[in-house]
């Protein structure tokens, strides 16, 4: 990670968690650098939380461990043909090298079967940070709403008739 000696805890806490985002975005982002690995530490959990997540992603220890449960949904696995999550402003509270931010994230996806769907969840992450940037240490997710979507443009022109 570059030197980030200026920028306050809550501002490095912002950048891991746009950095972790644009990862999972598909197509991802042509500036998106760095792996889903490195945006954890030794200790992270992620799981999902809540009756919609809970059962469906459980409680996932490690960074590696991470990696790979989230690297499932994303190419080359046929999981998403295009998906992206826009941030909102949340909230964060710094203790002492750690930062613990709320946010509501909304994630928009088409999936490889065509069916297209709007999801929004609460994100409650904790970060630690150190003078090489912030890292997450536990990382929760909630949906609280979903929609499904129609058909795409791009999927009605190429079924027009010509």
């Amino acid at each position: 990670m570059p030197s980030t000696s200026a920028a306050s805890p809550e501002h490095l806490a912002h950048q891991a968690l746009t950095r972790y985002l644009e990862l999972c975005d598909v197509p991802r982002s042509p500036d998106a650098s760095g792996t889903l690995a490195d945006l954890f530490t030794p200790d992270a959990v992620w799981e999902g939380v809540g009756p919609l997540y809970t059962e469906k992603f459980g409680r996932t220890t490690g960074p590696a461990a991470i990696a790979a449960m989230l690297a499932a949904y994303l190419r080359p696995n046929p999981h998403f043909r295009a998906n992206a999550h826009l941030l909102h402003p949340g909230t964060t509270h710094v203790e002492g090298d750690e930062v613990r931010g709320r946010w509501l994230m909304q994630q928009v996806s088409r999936y490889e079967s065509g069916a297209a769907e709007l999801i929004v969840a609460r994100l409650d992450v904790t970060f630690r940070v150190a003078a090489d940037g912030a890292r997450i240490r536990h990382f929760r997710t909630e949906r609280l709403f979903d929609a499904g979507l129609g058909p795409s443009a791009s999927d009605l022109l190429q079924e027009a008739p010509r």
